[in-house]
């Protein structure tokens, strides 16, 4: 065996991407909001969730090598750093990006060609899906929430995977802000002015409300909201840019996108 032994993953598409290239056996801990595979959530010790980590219980575990995504994972990295741990924190956030991140954390563990051939799998998947959407008789405008109070809209690969899909973002000016907090709306008008066709929520944590979106003050007059497409994505498989997000997120986007019919 190459490269790092004892793996902690802070989040889940390390976790879902070792697996998929046949590289659980490194993996020693996970996040604790790891639900993808289910048999790294029943089988590998639970030692972070994604702003917080239990230091000792990782330490305990020693580590070569600890991998974690985003700025909101460098207080945990710094502390595990300052204990002599190597850690990688990466911080993709287009669908490139995710492609890109698979190949390099195979190389990283000596898997650099089953790596390869799995993200060529997932982006020839991508453009069949592509090729698909390309003949529905029309493209719905889609507006995706992250979050409802306050208000956040769908991060770049998101509104990337909406397009593959067959839709149109209408807030893209936003996905392209990568800090959730630049893609915060004061209130609802740029989606009521935008009018979309479809409303996707993956409100992290909690179950996405239409009843409750329909009651916004003005989202009445929203064709989404008239015609009744509102519909919930789960945040485990497209709010964590990994595998998920390019097979059974899109997977679930692209099904109401196909059903969609103008009004």
């Amino acid at each position: 065996m190459t490269g790092p032994r004892r793996i902690v993953c802070l989040t889940e598409e390390p976790t879902e991407v070792l697996y998929a290239l046949g590289e659980q056996d490194r993996i020693v801990g996970i996040s604790g909001f790891t639900v993808r595979p289910t048999q790294a959530r029943r089988d590998k010790p639970k030692v972070s969730a994604f702003t917080s980590a239990k230091i000792e219980a990782i330490l305990a575990l020693k580590p070569d090598f600890v991998i974690g995504f985003s700025d909101i994972q460098a207080d945990i990295a710094a502390a595990l750093i300052r204990h002599g741990i190597e850690v990688w924190i990466s911080n993709h956030r287009s669908v490139e990006g995710i492609l890109d991140y698979i190949c390099r954390l195979g190389a990283l563990v000596g898997a650099a060609d089953k790596a390869r051939s799995y993200a060529a799998g997932l982006r020839s998947d991508l453009e069949a899906l592509a090729s698909q959407a390309s003949s529905n008789a029309a493209r719905p405008k889609v507006y995706f929430e992250e979050w409802d109070e306050p208000l956040i809209s769908g991060i770049q690969w998101v509104a990337e995977l909406i397009r593959i899909a067959g839709g149109d973002d209408i807030l893209p000016e936003l996905a392209a802000e990568p800090m959730a907090k630049n893609r915060i709306m004061a209130d609802g008008s740029k989606v009521i002015d935008r009018n979309p066709d479809i409303i996707f929520g993956s409100w992290c944590g909690k179950k996405f409300r239409p009843d409750k979106v329909a009651m916004r003050p003005g989202w009445e007059n929203i064709a989404a909201v008239r015609n009744r497409q509102l519909f919930e994505i789960k945040s485990p498989i497209i709010l964590q840019p990994g595998p998920a997000a390019l097979t059974d997120g899109i997977q679930a986007m692209a099904r109401h996108i196909r059903d969609w019919r103008p009004a």
